[in-house]
């Protein structure tokens, strides 16, 4: 099924809906997936996140078995 087919089926699921609370949930639901969660992070936060990116665009990382072993 094609995006837009897909949004139509949802809409009329949407439409048939009777109960507030389930509508409420559905609009709960897509305002948390349309929040732009870079904009509530701290500065520091970002930083960090800036500074992960730049280290593995330039090749230096740490496989997942070794950093579970330093932190243990």
């Amino acid at each position: 099924m094609d995006l837009n087919t897909t949004k139509i089926e949802l809409a009329k699921l949407i439409l048939s809906i009777d109960k507030p609370k389930v509508i409420d949930k559905i609009i709960d639901l897509l305002k948390a997936e349309s929040k732009d969660y870079w904009l509530e992070l701290s500065d520091v936060e970002k930083e960090g996140i800036q500074l992960g990116i730049e280290q593995l665009d330039t090749g230096e990382k740490v496989s997942l078995e070794d950093f579970l072993k330093k932190v243990s």
